[in-house]
C-alpha cells in the first residue's frame, strides 16, 4: 500500500495540520453523503487534535465518532480512550459510539460494536506504537489472524485486555490518518512507509493513506514524500 508522508515540526504542528485535514474532509463527506463517519484511536497526539479542531469549521452534528480501540476498564477510568474522547470533544454534538467494554461477555459485545459500524468509514484515524503496533493490534496477539469479524478481544496488552477493530474492520476505511510523533517512533514508521509486514501497522489496507509525522520520528526531512 502507498501512503502519503507530510512532515511537520514538532506534535503541535501535526494536530493542527490533522485538525484542518479532518474538518475539511467532514464537509466534503457531509456535502457528499449528509454524515461524517470517523472512528479514532487512543493515544495523546489526537487528543491534542481535537482541541485543535475547536478552531476549524467542522461539521459537528452530522459528523459520527467510533472507536477503533479501547482499553477493558471502568467507564471513566483514565486510562480508557473514551474518557479522554469525551473530554477533548467538550460539547461538540457529534454522536458517539463507545465500545461496550463493560459488558460480561466481551466477544457478544464486540460482536454488537461490529453491528452499528458502517459500510464505510469516511476516516480511520491511527496512531504506531514504537513495537509496531496500531489500534490494539499488538505483536504476537491472536488477534492479528482474526479475517472473520470486524472487532475483536486481544489479550492483556500493558495491564488491560481491548477491544479493537481488527484488520476487516480497518479494511472498510476509505481513508486512514495515521498520527505519527517521536524518535521513539523512528523505525516503525520506517517500516511502515517501506510496508513492511513484520510489523502489525504493515499490514493495514486502505483505498488512500496518509501518514503525518513529526520531523523527530520522520525518516527524511522531506516535506511532502510517497512510500510503497
Amino acid at each position: 500500500m502507498k501512503h502519503e508522508l507530510e512532515v511537520s515540526p514538532d506534535p503541535a504542528a501535526v494536530a493542527k495540520r490533522a485538525a484542518a485535514y479532518v474538518a475539511g474532509l467532514a464537509r466534503t463527506a457531509v456535502s457528499a453523503h449528509g454524515r461524517f463517519t470517523f472512528a479514532v484511536s487512543g493515544g495523546r497526539t489526537p487528543w491534542a487534535m481535537f482541541g485543535e479542531l475547536s478552531s476549524e469549521d467542522m461539521p459537528w452534528a452530522d459528523t459520527e465518532l467510533f472507536q477503533v480501540d479501547e482499553r477493558v476498564a471502568p467507564e471513566g477510568d483514565p486510562d480508557r480512550n473514551l474518557t479522554n474522547l469525551m473530554a477533548s470533544i467538550g460539547d461538540a454534538p457529534a454522536l458517539v459510539h463507545p465500545m461496550p467494554v463493560n459488558d460480561a461477555d466481551l466477544a457478544h459485545a464486540a460482536a454488537e460494536y461490529a453491528t452499528v459500524l458502517p459500510q464505510r468509514f469516511d476516516l480511520v484515524h491511527l496512531g504506531l506504537g514504537p513495537d509496531g503496533h496500531t489500534a490494539s493490534l499488538v505483536p504476537g496477539d491472536p488477534v492479528l489472524e482474526v479475517t472473520d469479524v470486524l472487532v475483536a478481544v486481544t489479550q492483556p496488552y500493558q495491564g488491560h485486555p481491548r477491544m479493537t477493530l481488527t484488520y476487516p474492520g480497518l479494511a472498510r476505511a476509505d481513508q486512514i490518518m495515521w498520527l505519527v510523533t517521536g524518535a521513539d517512533k523512528r523505525d516503525a514508521l520506517a517500516k511502515l512507509l517501506a510496508g513492511d509486514e513484520s510489523i502489525p501497522a504493515g499490514r493495514v489496507l486502505a483505498t488512500r493513506s496518509l501518514v503525518l509525522a513529526d520531523a523527530a520520528a520522520a525518516t527524511t526531512g522531506a516535506a511532502t514524500t510517497g512510500a510503497t
